[in-house]
């Protein structure tokens, strides 16, 4: 009971962040399982995605409530990421646990650097105006739903730097669409790694239900940061979580 107690709560600090950062929560919650309970890193992503879909449905409910998001962008995002981490899903489990854990430290700290220079670099007003369209959001969807399926994350960790950034979107548009990408690609990311024996549903469903109880409030806190401060929260954010899993090697 204690131990089911435990992953509520840690579900429910997951679904703030998840609400806040626009990514499910699974980004931090994959080096949390790995390195305080041990799990291998497949079973890691694995379990975290039993929380991820969930809370991206809800999340994605409420950004939608408060931004309108545009059904022309979100087809080319989502239907090119629900291929895509399809793929990268069946090539994930056939990779060792260390090899992939490696790798997954690698693309955080990749993603944070990307976040790091983008803080600090001239860059142009966010606009209205999507500044480019089908096949780039194609594109961008092939990409982040190929690592989101590899890495377990849902795509929205690269797909929401990469709309603000090249397609001139402010953060919480791109948040936003980049739930609309991750809700295809991380359901069937999830039904590939529980096809596998690759999900600890006893430890993920706990962490589902908290995480539903606290993701509206994180999407709320999102809608009332300054743009600046809400992107260093989420380089900062990407930093502890490389830091966390180099901690496990």
């Amino acid at each position: 009971m204690i131990e089911v107690v435990l992953y509520l709560l840690l579900g429910a600090a997951l679904g703030t962040l998840g609400g806040l950062f626009g990514i499910g929560g699974g980004l931090i919650a994959i080096p949390v399982l790995g390195v305080w309970f041990g799990l291998d890193q497949q079973i890691a992503q694995g379990t975290a995605l039993v929380m991820v879909v969930p809370n991206v449905m809800l999340a994605l409910w409420r950004y939608h409530q408060r931004n309108r998001i545009e059904l022309r962008h979100v087809l080319p995002l989502a239907s090119m990421g629900f291929c895509f981490a399809w793929l990268g899903s069946i090539w994930a489990v056939g990779i060792d646990a260390e090899s992939m854990r490696i790798g997954f430290v690698v693309f955080l700290v990749v993603l944070a650097a990307y976040n790091l220079i983008r803080m600090f670099a001239p860059t142009a007003p966010a606009s209205a105006q999507m500044r480019h369209g089908w096949p780039w959001l194609g594109v961008l969807g092939a990409a982040s739903g190929t690592m989101g399926g590899l890495f377990g994350v849902g795509g929205a960790v690269v797909a929401t730097p990469i709309l603000t950034s090249v397609f001139g979107t402010t953060q919480v548009v791109a948040q936003g669409l980049s739930l609309s990408l991750a809700l295809p690609s991380t359901g069937v990311t999830l039904a590939t790694y529980a096809f596998h024996n690759e999900v600890d549903w006893w430890i993920g469903v706990p962490l589902a239900i908290g995480g539903l109880m606290s993701i509206s409030w994180g999407v709320k806190v999102a809608h009332a940061l300054p743009e600046r401060l809400l992107r260093g929260l989420f380089c900062g954010f990407l930093v502890l979580c490389a830091v966390l899993l180099i901690f496990k090697a």
